[in-house]
């Protein structure tokens, strides 16, 4: 990972000014990104309380679900905009300094953090049925490869609940590997003295959304 705080950290830093300019740019991308995903969550809600058949179906109905919709679909666009610069940044922190993860000396790249990231939010990993594909999806609505999980499986970072049938979907957790991983706590001592660490690192993922 390129930092090494938790999102409520990192934030109260950037609000107290104490952050450099490379790590004040990927507060400020992920705030963009936590709003931008507010707005996708209030839109999705409004449209499934029009659709839910408590109000009177006329043509004032038909027009707010019109707009609705349009506004849903203008939200996750700049959604995915948001996210695509909150990742630009990661990866150009990670270029300047590139970090290990810390479970079993494997490195993350930017990708695979930003999954760990949205999987600490909640995610589950499905194959359907008539397909045979498995997807695996975050409780945001990102869908992450399948090859990501994996990488992060063997990382010891994440396990997913094979109680649950894969076909109802398998709920995915982080291990206290994943979340020491995003929280940069718990470090073993040093074998030799280190300096003392910069003020401000990548966030765990608590619950900004991101």
């Amino acid at each position: 990972m390129a930092v090494g705080h938790s999102v409520d950290r990192l934030w109260a830093h950037h609000d107290r000014g104490l952050l450099d300019e490379p790590l004040t740019r990927l507060v400020e991308a992920h705030r963009a990104l936590s709003n931008a995903e507010r707005d996708v969550t209030f839109y999705r809600v409004l449209l499934q309380r029009l659709a839910s058949g408590d109000l009177p179906v006329d043509q004032h109905l038909f027009a707010r679900i019109d707009r609705t919709v349009s506004q849903l679909k203008d939200a996750v666009g700049t959604r995915d905009a948001r996210q695509g610069d909150a990742l630009a940044e990661l990866e150009s922190l990670e270029a300047a300094a590139p970090v290990r993860a810390m479970a079993e000396g494997k490195d993350l790249i930017a990708h695979e953090f930003a999954a760990l990231l949205a999987i600490s939010r909640g995610a589950k990993v499905h194959e359907h049925l008539q397909t045979g594909r498995t997807s695996v999806v975050t409780a945001s609505g990102v869908r992450l490869t399948l090859s990501v999980l994996q990488r992060l499986e063997e990382a010891g970072l994440v396990a997913r609940d094979t109680s649950h049938p894969l076909h109802a979907g398998q709920p995915i957790s982080l291990t206290d590997a994943g979340r020491t991983t995003l929280t940069g706590t718990g470090r073993p001592p040093a074998a030799t003295p280190t300096p003392a660490p910069r003020v401000g690192s990548w966030p765990t993922a608590s619950g900004r959304s991101r």
